[in-house]
């Protein structure tokens, strides 16, 4: 693998939070960092394949979906992307191949990142769903340990999303319907063609309908309870046993933060008789899925809401469930 050798800073990597012109709060946590787009235009190299040819650079994800963004509502507010790193990839110039760490110079060190997220919020499209208000936001994922960069140059493989942020607790509201994990694709142009597919066939309506219909489902602290056992459960049983169940991604840790949630939370915990509705159990989830490592947050947000959701639908038809029964 060569790389492509870009005037770097390494002292100036991260960002603090006060001083991003972005939306409030963290969309995902884990061990990630907030920087800048110039950041990582003008002070990171570009990692290539065996061949030479160089990967789509992160900055240049980031402004394909900014412009696709712009294109698809011209007429409001967007706020700059909200960018969160993770798994620093460290490396020096050749000419300071023989110097010790404390004796290499800022332009002598390089880096770029594995692993990076984003969003763009258009806080001008808000809506109120249970009482908060969500504001529509687009973004994606890109993590380069799942290209082959050892590899000839082939198709690169990309995730974006549509959904909303929940300004109460900056947690990300997505659906399967609303995410695509795996966008391949060998320039920004097919790149930028894929991000329109996917904003133009977003059911904005549905996926608002769904989501205010959980609050209107809930919980007994009995039915959490036994919810939870099973959900731990669950993280156990064999592919087979799995088929027939509502499919589960979060970990037994994140299980555990929705539990001391439950109690705890300012916003989404138990009412005063222990009862949860299916909203409020819906954002315990996808707060403790802010724990997850970059390349699998968006895939286990999606789950939350189709595991909720199917939770609803069994509660309103009153079929077998078996997290439920």
């Amino acid at each position: 693998m060569e790389l492509i050798t870009i005037n770097n800073s390494i002292e100036k990597q991260v960002i603090l939070e006060k001083d991003v012109t972005v939306s409030q709060g963290n969309f995902i946590e884990a061990n990630t960092e907030c920087v800048s787009l110039s950041h990582l235009k003008n002070e990171c190299i570009i990692p290539n394949y065996s061949d030479s040819e160089s990967t789509i650079a992160h900055s240049e994800f980031i402004d394909a979906t900014n412009e696709v963004v712009h294109a698809n509502f011209p007429e409001t507010s967007v706020l700059e992307p909200n960018i969160r790193i993770s798994h620093i990839i460290k490396g020096r110039v050749p000419t300071a191949i023989r110097k010790s760490v404390k004796e290499l110079s800022p332009k002598e060190k390089t880096i770029y990142y594995q692993r990076c997220a984003f969003m763009i919020e258009v806080p001008s499209l808000s809506e109120n769903v249970n009482n908060n208000k969500l504001s529509l936001t687009i973004g994606g994922v890109r993590a380069l340990n799942q290209e082959n960069l050892y590899s000839k140059r082939s198709l690169e493989k990309f995730k974006v999303f549509i959904g909303f942020k929940n300004q109460v607790c900056t947690n990300l509201c997505i659906s399967t319907d609303g995410l695509n994990t795996d966008i391949r694709v060998s320039s920004v142009a097919e790149l930028k063609d894929k991000i329109n597919e996917l904003i133009q066939q977003f059911d904005k309506d549905r996926f608002l309908g769904n989501m205010e219909r959980m609050s209107k489902f809930s919980l007994n602290e009995l039915q959490f309870g036994h919810t939870i056992g099973k959900m731990r459960m669950y993280t156990h049983l064999n592919r087979e046993e799995k088929l027939d169940k509502l499919a589960l991604l979060m970990n037994d840790n994140q299980i555990g933060t929705v539990v001391k949630n439950y109690y705890h939370d300012p916003n989404f915990s138990r009412s005063r008789n222990g009862d949860i509705n299916l909203w409020d159990f819906y954002n315990l989830m996808t707060d403790a899925n802010k724990s997850s490592y970059i390349d699998l947050n968006l895939e286990r947000n999606a789950n939350a809401f189709e595991f909720v959701t199917g939770m609803a639908n069994s509660l309103q038809n009153q079929t077998y469930n078996w997290f439920l029964n």
